[in-house]
């Protein structure tokens, strides 16, 4: 039976380089980095080298990289630290409803130590209003965050110009990077956000590392205290052998982002058509302005989890919401911030492809979704007689 991953927002497996360039320092080269002798100097410029490999991928001084265990840690980290550091300066932060959870339910804690949190609408597409951004504004505020592209939907949301609002009201804008830094370009000094987080597992990298990208001259609270790893930032022995892998898999994203780019935009496009081609399917977040590899929908009638274990018989295997989400049995907050009915975003699927999938990957699900999709419906209650407030064109998001 094929095989065919498309789930890679999720996580990817590792490259052979960058387990190659990891194995030496959880063997001979096991020296901790604060260890004055040749171990220890060791393993402290492998960190150091890999801090300049992250930071030249966004475009960034090696001094702003703070490394973490997560993308999750480097969001709580972001709003965690920011928000104590400035709660004497006012204590009100903008998020908006597209969040990962590791931002909805870091912001979510902060409601109740005392701050206020204004929760930003979306439109259909998912897409934050800067406009939105710049009325929820008040002179209590110390922290906006807006990811740079949902996981869930792939929408690219307009960093840029809620940056230049945040930095006219003097606001720090933090953004979530981990679906976006080794997919696309990145480049945080045109973005211009002053926080921006990553997770090397979402570029070929190893799991269990992330890293938050601080500008210059912001003061932040560590959310663990202890030693000096970190630039006092972030205490504990540091993952050596991770961070490593971390830097191995940013030097070799920028080098291969173009053809990466292009190779994923173009099995994307055809999942995105033939996908859209099933009657009462409807393509979720932006039709066009979307991560290259992501392409998101909703089925009417059937749950998602029943699509996600049909196909995974079929050696297909994708995701139902964000990783994070997927098994709380509930619809997404996601969906249902852009207007989406519960009952249809029940039935959400994800399908994101990555460098070793191949044309005949996408003919193979082509083939096979469309009668997994049938064959549910046959057993469903719902088939016959179920409506939904969907729009008559035939997509959800108004594209295609």
């Amino acid at each position: 039976m094929r095989k065919c991953y498309f789930d890679h927002v999720a996580t990817n497996p590792l490259l052979p380089e960058v387990f190659d360039a990891m194995v030496p320092y959880f063997k001979e080269e096991f020296g901790n980095p604060l260890s004055v002798y040749e171990l220890g100097v060791k393993a402290r410029e492998a960190i150091e080298n890999a801090r300049q490999s992250v930071a030249s991928l966004i475009n960034a001084k090696p001094s702003t990289i703070v490394f973490t265990s997560s993308g999750a840690e480097a969001n709580n980290f972001a709003l965690k630290g920011i928000a104590l550091a400035k709660q004497n300066e006012g204590k009100h932060l903008i998020v908006s409803r597209v969040e990962h959870h590791s931002v909805l339910n870091t912001a979510r804690s902060l409601e109740k130590m005392g701050f206020i949190v204004t929760w930003l609408p979306v439109d259909k597409y998912g897409l934050v209003d800067p406009d939105a951004v710049r009325k929820a504004i008040v002179k209590e505020t110390i922290l906006i965050s807006i990811t740079h592209a949902s996981s869930e939907i792939g929408t690219l949301e307009p960093i840029q110009e809620i940056a230049k609002i945040a930095k006219e009201k003097k606001v720090l804008l933090h953004s979530d990077g981990v679906a976006t830094t080794g997919n696309i370009p990145v480049d945080v000094k045109e973005l211009g956000v002053d926080l921006y987080s990553m997770a090397a597992h979402q570029f070929y990298g190893p799991k269990g590392a992330g890293a938050l990208y601080i500008r210059e001259g912001i003061r932040i609270v560590p959310l663990i205290y202890g030693g000096i790893q970190e630039s006092g930032r972030r205490a504990g022995t540091e993952n050596v052998p991770a961070i490593v892998g971390m830097g191995k898999a940013a030097e070799i994203s920028a080098k291969e982002m173009d053809k990466r780019f292009n190779h994923c935009k173009v099995l994307r496009d055809k999942i995105i058509e033939g996908v859209s081609s099933i009657e009462n399917v409807y393509l979720t977040g932006h039709p066009d302005n979307r991560l290259p590899h992501h392409a998101s929908f909703v089925v009417e009638y059937i749950e998602g989890e029943a699509m996600l274990l049909m196909l995974a018989m079929k050696g297909i295997y994708a995701a139902s919401g964000s990783a994070c989400s997927s098994k709380a049995l509930k619809s997404s907050p996601v969906l249902l911030s852009m207007g989406i009915p519960s009952a249809l975003a029940q039935g959400s699927v994800v399908f994101s492809v990555g460098i070793d999938n191949s044309e005949e990957d996408v003919t193979y699900f082509l083939n096979e979704f469309p009668q997994v999709v049938k064959k549910l419906r046959d057993m469903s209650p719902f088939a016959k007689g179920w409506k939904t407030n969907i729009e008559s064109d035939k997509c959800y998001t108004g594209g295609q």
